[in-house]
């Protein structure tokens, strides 16, 4: 049966790379929307894009950007334009689902990863946080154990690729592979140090307490997510010369005890995972496999001897889509009852 096309959306920060990421998923879901509208800053207003097999001008986001009155918006541009734009947009009647920081650890703003705690979309006031891409893709895999096992300690070791720091972190990736093969000098745009051939253990600022704000990103939201809001939980992120898709070492220290073929069968039984976890063969998650996939890739599955109950595992996803746009989408698909 054909779906009824009736809801309107807005995209803010349609020409970013998270936001033409969130274009293309839109492109490959049916879902019943009528009307699209699409919105930047003042530099990329007045762009064309094609979506969908028409050709649409990119309108510049204002105050009164919202007085037609969508029924859904999906927000890309960051947290300034989050916190100033997103209460004109929900006055208006527009549930907003964020893609930015800036609501995600208010107490009255459900954030949601949908394999984990879709039921959470209900209780929204009009506002729904779409997490970090790092801890998107951990809680996917850590929630199967945690539910039968449960979690006792949390170490998360990243290493994120540079889409997660938007255009000019690809840029600067990009400069320093020109620069090396022309021997010729760049400017960067992104990041305190070269990416090309370094890894920098730093993502976002440095806290009080020697943490990134990246790292207490981690701690907090899984702690959110899994709704355990004195879960020990440890982090270390570190930016690597990858264009996409973010790496994970998480070790995870249950109470309960298991037999650690029960851990992987769990795994490859839990939505969202696809293992790949065979030594034997060289098979094991890596980025190249995680590419523009939703899923998260789980491998390096073992035993972890140091602790009762320890268990390590490395997990890979693609931090532009299920890090970030493919989850908004499956929100939305999932709060307009599809």
């Amino acid at each position: 049966m054909e779906t009824i096309k009736k809801y309107k959306l807005a995209l803010v920060g349609a020409t970013g790379v998270v936001g033409r990421i969130v274009r293309n998923v839109l492109e490959e879901k049916d879902l019943p929307i009528s009307k699209y509208k699409f919105f930047s800053s003042k530099k990329s207003a007045g762009s064309k894009i094609v979506f969908d097999g028409k050709e649409y001008e990119v309108q510049e986001l204002t105050d009164n950007s919202f007085d037609e009155q969508f029924d859904y918006a999906i927000f890309t541009a960051g947290s300034k334009v989050s916190e100033h734009f997103i209460p004109i947009a929900v006055k208006k009647g527009c549930t907003v689902i964020d893609n930015s920081s800036f609501y995600r650890m208010y107490d009255d703003v459900p954030l949601v990863v949908p394999e984990v705690n879709i039921e959470e979309v209900w209780k929204n006031k009009g506002i729904i946080a779409n997490p970090n891409c790092s801890t998107i893709q951990a809680v996917v895999a850590i929630n199967p154990l945690d539910k039968k096992y449960r979690t006792k300690r949390i170490v998360y070791s990243t290493y994120q690729a540079v889409s997660g720091a938007g255009l000019q972190g690809i840029q600067d990736l990009e400069g320093g592979i020109e620069s090396y093969v022309g021997n010729s000098k760049y400017e960067l745009k992104k990041f305190p140090y070269q990416i090309f051939n370094n890894c920098i253990p730093q993502i976002d600022d440095f806290t009080g307490d020697g943490y990134t704000k990246e790292e207490h990103k981690m701690i907090n939201e899984t702690r959110k997510i899994l709704n355990k809001p004195n879960l020990p939980i440890t982090a270390t992120t570190v930016r690597v010369p990858v264009f996409n898709s973010h790496s994970e070492s998480i070790n995870i220290e249950l109470e309960k005890e298991f037999n650690i073929e029960d851990i992987v069968n769990l795994l490859k039984n839990s939505p969202g995972i696809i293992v790949m976890d065979d030594i034997s063969n060289n098979i094991y998650p890596m980025n190249i496999n995680a590419n523009n996939h939703d899923e998260v890739f789980v491998g390096r599955i073992r035993r972890d001897y140091s602790v009762k109950n320890g268990i390590n595992m490395w997990v890979v996803a693609d931090n532009t889509r299920k890090g970030a746009a493919s989850n908004a989408v499956q929100i939305l698909k999932k709060i307009i009852a599809i």
